[in-house]
């Protein structure tokens, strides 16, 4: 991605252009639980727009912009459903990916509806919400440097479309204890009404690759041939007494009708996009925890060395903890620690899934890590492909040697790694070999 300028510079900034529409919204989401409006997480938001974090955005959104603001790109208004579809192409957003929520948890609550869903669309760097009548899109974007970086796009036709970076608005819900204390995502799972309202005292389940499947998609629709997988999906429920679960009210097995869905670019929610999506919003959210506490660390060293008069690069027993503790909730994640075993295989048959295990790269064996297996997991060769992603390489090079090293131990033979136990010792090679051969700055002979 070619590094480009943000317009906007990397400082605080009070974002007022929001319709009434959409703070009612925001704030009526805060109110009912969606959000953390705490000191928190402001405190947070203040700490990521100080050295060491504060940048300029560097990231394919920045990069679309620029594309626009230049005259190399233009985006295409169409009047049912806006800029959806001109944006999934131009940010090379597969429309496979679409996975439909309809609990009214995010911005836009107004709109979101049973009936109405919200639209998400993913890539490994890239998220697209969309929501049909709905004033905006929201984007977020993996930036290497800053984390999930927050955009939107008003959907209405305009000759010069421009995404609008939001800091202090979104980070009130995607910048404190829910996401590690660092710009990410939240991924949850709820018991709605008939409305899409969650049932708050209920509860919510946060979903990532570990979540139990009968706690997940609670609010959402999924679709794919999910028979024998137990899930809280396509569900609305009744208000129960207190002190106990609500009842369903009524599901729909197959997912929302396709009349239901015109205007949308897929008729689908699939599972297997659902199951890749929580494991990529939890490894956006790794990476960026363990960039920031790194970076954070060093740069407090570095302070005190000069205050103590220490020689630059003296190294205190602190900063090693903190990388040690990074490297390794990195490897746990990238190794889908705690996946819980499929109870039942799944189709292969879905359009995204054939387009994610397409993408590559693949090693002289024809082999990738993103093979689907979907029989026992999901997949093949289970190690996350965020491992190619620029916000991993943009990690300090210190921690980058400590997780190959730690990667490396966990892949051994004989090892007893939580994450590596259930592999066969021809498993841990194969990843070992695929990510020497298909990522250029693996150390050498790290595959032996």
């Amino acid at each position: 991605m070619p590094a480009t300028t943000d317009p906007e510079p990397p400082r605080r900034t009070r974002v007022r252009w929001l319709t009434p529409r959409l703070l009612r919204g925001c704030l009526a989401a805060c109110l009912l639980g969606a959000a953390c409006l705490t000191t928190g997480a402001v405190a947070a938001a203040d700490a990521f727009e100080e050295e060491p974090i504060s940048a300029v955005p560097r990231n394919a959104v920045a990069a679309l912009q620029h594309r626009l603001d230049t005259g190399a790109a233009t985006l295409a208004f169409d009047a049912r459903s806006g800029y959806i579809a001109a944006v999934l192409a131009a940010l090379d957003v597969p429309v496979a990916s679409q996975t439909l929520v309809f609990s009214k948890t995010s911005l836009q609550v107004s709109t979101i509806s049973p009936h109405n869903p919200r639209a998400l669309y993913f890539n490994d760097d890239v998220y697209v919400g969309f929501v049909r009548g709905g004033d905006v899109l929201e984007i977020s974007v993996a930036d290497p440097a800053l984390g999930t970086v927050f955009y939107t796009l008003d959907q209405s036709p305009s000759d010069r479309p421009r995404f609008m970076r939001q800091t202090d608005d979104c980070l009130l819900c995607h910048g404190g204890p829910k996401t590690g204390g660092v710009p990410g995502h939240v991924l949850r799972s709820v018991y709605p009404d008939a409305t899409g309202q969650p049932i708050y005292a209920a509860g919510s389940h946060r979903v990532d690759h570990a979540t139990p499947f009968e706690h997940r998609w609670g609010g959402w629709y999924v679709t794919g041939g999910t028979d024998g997988l137990t899930h809280l999906g396509n569900t609305t429920y009744r208000r129960a007494a207190e002190g106990r679960l609500p009842d369903a009210d009524q599901s729909r097995a197959g997912g929302p009708r396709d009349a239901e869905l015109a205007g949308y670019p897929a008729l689908t929610s699939d599972v297997v996009a659902h199951l890749v999506l929580a494991h990529q919003v939890h490894g956006h959210n790794a990476v960026t925890q363990a960039s920031f506490s790194v970076r954070q660390a060093l740069h407090r060293e570095a302070a005190l060395n000069r205050e103590l008069g220490e020689p630059p690069g003296y190294r205190w027993p602190s900063t090693d903890t903190v990388l040690d503790a990074a490297a390794m909730n990195l490897v746990n994640c990238f190794l889908f620690a705690g996946e819980p075993p499929l109870p039942t295989p799944l189709g292969t048959d879905s359009p995204f899934a054939h387009a994610f295990a397409a993408t590559g790269p693949s090693d002289g064996h024809g082999r990738s890590l993103r093979e689907l297996d979907l029989r026992t997991r999901l997949l093949r060769h289970p190690c996350s492909h965020l491992i190619y992603t620029a916000s991993f390489d943009a990690l300090p090079a210190e921690l980058r040697d400590r997780f190959w090293t730690r990667l490396a131990a966990a892949l051994a033979e004989g090892s007893d790694h939580p994450a590596t136990r259930r592999l066969a010792a021809d498993d841990r090679q194969a990843i070992r070999e695929i990510i020497a051969a298909t990522k250029p700055t693996t150390p050498a002979n790290w595959a032996d």
